[in-house]
């Protein structure tokens, strides 16, 4: 199979695992830099460890694509308590907004790397009793 191309599913789980990704990587940047910065600009190094992964990702390492889905785990709780637990009122601010756009990246980043997983172990196993 290494010669062969990856089925669509497999690539579509890839890109939007890397376009979540990404996309994690530039709100927790923007977020902290410019749209609704806390005061401490050094929490934006908060995406360094988004950015390891990114190259395993690109080559289809399954292995990365596991520990992506437990490392998310730590920037979706982020999400939450940001999301549920900043003052307000009734009307949800900037910092709610992006806290709730960054549990959805995580939730699509999780939903991407797992089916991703899946799919090849499955694949893998039938190829091997072939």
């Amino acid at each position: 199979m290494a010669n062969q191309p990856a089925p669509s599913f497999v690539q579509a789980t890839r890109a939007v695992a890397v376009g979540s990704l990404l996309g994690l990587i530039l709100l927790g940047l923007a977020w902290e830099l410019w749209l609704a910065p806390t005061g401490s600009r050094f929490l934006a190094f908060k995406v360094l460890p988004l950015v390891i992964p990114l190259a395993g990702l690109l080559k289809h390492r399954l292995y990365t694509y596991r520990w992506v889905s437990l490392l998310v785990w730590l920037y979706f709780t982020e999400g939450i308590v940001r999301a549920t637990g900043l003052p307000g009122g009734v009307a949800l601010g900037v910092g709610e907004w992006l806290a709730w756009g960054q549990v959805l990246l995580c939730s699509a980043l999780f939903t991407a790397c797992a089916l991703h997983v899946r799919w090849r172990l499955k694949h893998k196993a039938t190829e091997a009793s072939a």
